[in-house]
């Protein structure tokens, strides 16, 4: 079967390829490199030993698009790519609707005028609205999401869920995925932000190999039990596949079908700040700052549904999500840069 994986060349995206090469699948991938690098690509080759069918573009571009349609004959569409910052979101919307919206809106029309109908989308807990619960399940209802990342995620569901009640041909993932993190086991692919993290695990990375000096915690009275906000952390090798078993699972399952990923435990910041700690063997220097708005106390995934109907758990605990952190970013404290060309 051949995928195509668009912002492959991304962190999960990355990682996502490797697990469907050595799956036996066929890998295209659209990436524009704007947050991403072809040596993530070239490395995930060598671990899979394939090659992958790279073609740099955007998904913005239509007639890019058709031309990859018409020279691969793709029988699904794992799609990642857009923007995912959400500080960044709020202070260019438009950038974000323009190419997470709009992005999206030209690549279904793409694949409806070439006859695919297979999607697997990149979607993220972020859609739910506030159900007076921790505890997150495919049932409850979409909100409105307090940031404009969120809100393009939505938007682009909601667009799917119009597509499969129109047209009986479209199969439909929507992953709903809550914090990712990790790396490969063997250190060579991670996660490699460029400028300043927007997430907890990257950044508490940086700080352990000295390229930033502490973290902030964002609010340490929270109603948890130590004070600091609570998510669900889940291994990106975990994350990958789940994105194999949807993909595998679409052509038996038309219509639309939303799975949370994730693995049904909350961890703090500062249970995560010690679980890194012990990984690296070394202090994590930390500040105490004001809560961020929008934030909630607490929140994870009930992965039951996925468990049913995929056969898919998350395998990997929170000590294998922070050692295999620190082995990448210990080999690659720049990540995929050279350090001279890392900007002071």
């Amino acid at each position: 079967m051949t995928i195509l994986v668009t912002g492959g060349a991304g962190y999960i995206g990355s990682h996502t390829v490797l697990t469907l090469l050595q799956a036996g699948h066929d890998v295209v991938v659209l990436d524009n490199l704007s947050n991403s690098s072809l040596e993530s690509l070239r490395r995930t080759e060598a671990l899979a030993d394939r090659t992958v069918s790279f073609i740099e573009g955007d998904i913005r571009d239509r007639a890019c698009l058709d031309r990859l349609f018409a020279q691969h004959d793709i029988e699904s569409v794992i799609h990642f790519a857009g923007l995912k910052a959400v500080g960044e979101s709020m202070q260019e919307p438009l950038a974000y609707f323009e190419n997470n919206v709009s992005g999206s809106l030209c690549l279904f029309q793409a694949m409806a005028t070439a006859g695919v109908h297979r999607i697997v989308f990149s979607s993220s807990a972020t859609v739910y609205g506030e159900p007076g619960t921790p505890i997150f399940r495919e049932d409850m209802p979409t909100g409105t999401p307090t940031n404009t990342y969120g809100q393009t995620k939505l938007m682009v569901e909601q667009m799917l869920q119009a597509l499969a009640r129109a047209d009986q041909h479209w199969s439909v993932a929507l992953l709903r995925y809550f914090n990712p993190v990790g790396a490969h086991e063997s250190g060579q692919i991670g996660e490699d932000p460029q400028g300043i993290p927007n997430n907890l695990v990257p950044y508490i990375s940086q700080v352990a190999v000295g390229r930033l000096e502490a973290l902030s915690v964002f609010g340490n009275d929270y109603p948890t039990r130590d004070g600091t906000g609570i998510r669900d952390y889940i291994h990106v090798m975990d994350l990958a596949e789940g994105h194999l078993k949807a993909m595998e699972a679409l052509p038996d399952r038309p219509g639309v079908n939303i799975w949370n990923l994730g693995t049904g435990t909350g961890y703090s910041v500062l249970e995560m700040v010690a679980a890194y700690e012990k990984a690296c063997g070394r202090p994590i220097p930390y500040k105490i700052a004001p809560r961020r708005a929008g934030d909630i106390a607490e929140f994870w995934a009930d992965p039951t549904k996925a468990a049913k109907e995929l056969g898919w758990k998350a395998e990997r605990g929170l000590d294998a999500m922070m050692v295999d952190t620190w082995r990448w970013q210990s080999r690659n404290p720049h990540g995929y840069r050279k350090l001279e060309k890392e900007v002071a």
